[in-house]
């Protein structure tokens, strides 16, 4: 029987006294008022909230001041 990873994950942070972060990167960058609270958050003690939580804050502001981007296409490049 194989366990699933996730599955690992959320019984390791349990045992270490952290719950695993329910915020997603879609979740919190259709919600500014939440990304705005954990960036401050993770700004003044990064360490407490962790990694998984801070680097997802930070793909949600990306994701919210980039959108989705603009790909690349030399079509679309200037002539010289």
């Amino acid at each position: 029987m194989k366990i699933f990873p996730a599955l690992i994950l959320n019984v390791v942070l349990t045992a270490c006294g952290q719950s695993a972060p329910t915020d997603t990167v879609e979740s919190l960058a259709a919600n500014p008022e939440r990304l705005k609270e954990l960036r401050a958050q993770c700004k003044a003690d990064h360490a407490k909230l962790g990694d998984a939580l801070c680097n997802a804050v930070a793909e949600a502001t990306r994701k919210r001041f980039m959108g989705n981007g603009t790909p690349y296409t030399p079509e679309s490049a200037p002539k010289n």
